[in-house]
Order: C-alpha cells, then sequence, then structure tokens
C-alpha cells in the first residue's frame, strides 16, 4: 500500500461528515484498540466489549454531525461515546450492583479489588489516576469505569454519601491539576 496515511484532526472530521468511508476506515484502525480498552474495561468481557466497540463506531458515523470542535478534541468525544455506551449496555442487559463487586464480609473496604487496571494505560490516564489516594481511585474506577451512581458507591463502600461526593469532587479537582502540570 505505500507509505502510511495520516490525517490532521480537522481533515479527519471533515472527511467524516462527508461520511467519506476511507476516513471511517482510518478512523477505526487508529481508534479502535483504546475504545475498545474503554468498553473492556467498563463491561469486563470481551465478547461483550467487541459488541459495544460495534455499537460505538456506529453512535460515532450516525452522531459526527454533532461534533463540535469547539467543545473538545475528536478523541475525548469518542472516549465518551465509548465509556456512556457501555455503561448504557451494562445497565439494559440487567446488570445488578451485586454483580460489579464481589461481597465482602464486615463491610471492610474493597479497596485492592478495585484498583485501576492499566488496559487503558496507553491513554495515559492509569499513571495519572494512580497519583490519587487509594480511596480517591476506588470512588473514580466505581463511577467512571463501573457506572455506579454516588448513592451505589455509598452503599458498596458503606461510607456517607457526602463523603462520596466530597472525595469525588476532590479527585476530580485534583486530576484536573496534574493533567494541567502535563
Amino acid at each position: 500500500m505505500g507509505a502510511a496515511l495520516t490525517y490532521t484532526e480537522a481533515e479527519l472530521v471533515t472527511g467524516l461528515k462527508a461520511r467519506n468511508e476511507k476516513f471511517f476506515g482510518y478512523l477505526y484502525d487508529h481508534y479502535s484498540p483504546a475504545l475498545y480498552g474503554i468498553a473492556l474495561k467498563v463491561v469486563v468481557d470481551e465478547s461483550l466489549a467487541g459488541d459495544v466497540l460495534q455499537e460505538i463506531f456506529l453512535k460515532i458515523w450516525r452522531g459526527i454531525d454533532r461534533y463540535d470542535t469547539e467543545k473538545g478534541r475528536l478523541f475525548t468525544w469518542m472516549v465518551n461515546i465509548a465509556r456512556n455506551t457501555a455503561i448504557d449496555t451494562l445497565r439494559s442487559k440487567g446488570h445488578k450492583l451485586g454483580q460489579k463487586v464481589q461481597e465482602i464480609g464486615n463491610n471492610s473496604l474493597i479497596v485492592d479489588q478495585l484498583a485501576v487496571h492499566p488496559s487503558v494505560d496507553h491513554l495515559g490516564l492509569a499513571k495519572v489516576v494512580e497519583q490519587l489516594n487509594k480511596e480517591q481511585r476506588v470512588i473514580i474506577d466505581l463511577a467512571y469505569y463501573k457506572g455506579c451512581t454516588q448513592e451505589e458507591i455509598s452503599k458498596i463502600l458503606d461510607i456517607p454519601l457526602g463523603t462520596v461526593k466530597t472525595r469525588m469532587r476532590n479527585a476530580i479537582i485534583q486530576l484536573r491539576n496534574i493533567l494541567k502540570q502535563m
């Protein structure tokens, strides 16, 4: 095929909005591993993650006209679609809270089992999240990768809802500061 083609983000968006399948193929070839990793992190099932990946790219193809370059980068938009699609899949399949988290006696914290996995490390997210304290990492993992609500997190960790909200807010502020320094 010769030299590998690369496109700027603007060229890619223009090609996708023009419904050019060549650009869509390029998008799939270059971004599917990252989006699959995000889906797998949420659904924790390789077969289901593959199905979710198909749904992600359908949503990207159908919704590219709604992408706004002024609101953020294309990859960030696609990551949000991937994460939300995976969470929606979990919820639509009737996955219960009890399936997301193993039961542990004595209401002890389940911190070690909910550590952030390196499956999306190629995005650099794992290294950034590792800089948070253990309590904040668990809350971020439950909320953003497992799709739990703050109320569900409160029940899982057996801590007050206000504590969950405070830790989440502090974690997000700390993540913003870490990313600004990069």
